[in-house]
């Protein structure tokens, strides 16, 4: 968990998928994340936690379900929703923090 916690508190806003290998809307989410990715580059980290693999994460962020997506710039949640994102939305909402 240092490693996570070491990685949300640069400055460089992160986005976290909380996802699991048996979601459907994650598998939907996974390409739209690589898209998202290419676009926004370096101004953006994105990761994946598996809320199997990493339960404590999921539970230390209230994570009900999957896909959570949660943004953090300095360690501080900035932005948060569950579901599928569209592509638009995801990215116009990275922006708004990443200034």
């Amino acid at each position: 968990m240092s490693a996570f916690n070491d990685l949300i508190n640069g400055t460089t806003p992160v986005l976290v998928d909380f996802t699991a290998t048996w979601c459907g809307p994650c598998k939907m989410m996974s390409p739209i994340l690589d898209e998202v990715a290419g676009e926004l580059g370096e101004s953006v980290k994105i990761i994946k936690v598996d809320v199997d693999k990493n339960p404590q994460a999921a539970q230390h962020y209230q994570v009900q379900g999957v896909p959570t997506l949660i943004l953090f710039k300095e360690g501080k949640t900035v932005w948060r929703q569950s579901g599928v994102v569209p592509k638009g939305q995801l990215i116009s909402s990275i922006q708004q923090f990443n200034k």
